[in-house]
């Protein structure tokens, strides 16, 4: 996103009331709905995310604290997720935080709602005492919010490799400081293909196809400094 799509954003974001609260069980199905919509054909033909969230929120390593929604005229519009991960260091290990999916409703994107939710929770995170943020994404992006190369840090994926994907976000000042080795976000973002099927009959159908966004996407995940 240029410049002035920035500026744009941000601008907008003023006029626009958005609250964010944490995520409640009640709120649990239509959040899958939304992340389900927001996902759709964007990375492959269809989506896993919403099964992605369903299953996160099982795990040990979810962190209710910084599960949060975005509200818009009493509708949820937004939602952010996060987990603990690993930065695996030889027989050492290191805890950092994962977050994603965040989803936006489709008509709600580029108006600040993602921005507020990730500066948000970053806060929160920063006050929680974690050291850093680990995600893959976008870099394009996610420099806004300071994050840098993985390489930076000496930290690769499990392929000893550094994505250009691959990004970190220090919470303060040399969080990392003797601190390098293997991001490992552990299985628990891997989807079963059978699982997804099945969930996916739980909603109405929607029609697969390939976009454009999918060639950046492989473009974006297939790049390696």
């Amino acid at each position: 996103m240029g410049h002035i799509d920035n500026i744009f954003e941000i601008i907008y974001g003023w006029f626009m009331e958005i609250t964010l609260r944490l995520e409640e069980e009640k709120d649990h199905r239509l959040v899958e709905e939304l992340t389900r919509e927001a996902f759709w054909n964007v990375y492959f033909p269809g989506c896993n995310e919403h099964l992605l969230v369903h299953n996160l929120r099982k795990t040990s390593e979810f962190i209710k604290q910084l599960d949060f929604v975005a509200i818009h005229n009493n509708e949820i519009v937004g939602n952010i997720v996060y987990v603990e991960a690993k930065i695996k260091d030889n027989d050492k290990e290191h805890s950092v935080l994962t977050f994603g999916p965040i989803s936006v409703l489709p008509e709600y994107e580029n108006k600040g709602i993602g921005g507020k939710l990730i500066n948000h929770t970053i806060k929160l995170s920063k006050e929680m005492g974690y050291k850093a943020i680990i995600i893959y994404g976008d870099p394009e992006y996610y420099k806004r919010f300071e994050f840098k190369e993985s390489k930076k840090y000496s930290i690769t994926n499990k392929d000893k490799k550094y994505p250009a994907a691959l990004l970190v976000l220090e919470l303060y000042s040399n969080a990392l400081n003797g601190i390098n080795g293997v991001f490992d976000e552990g299985s628990i973002y891997e989807i079963d293909e059978t699982e997804l099927e099945k969930f996916e009959m739980g909603f109405y159908k929607k029609p697969k196809e390939v976009k454009k966004s999918q060639e950046k996407f492989m473009e974006i995940a297939s790049k390696y400094l």
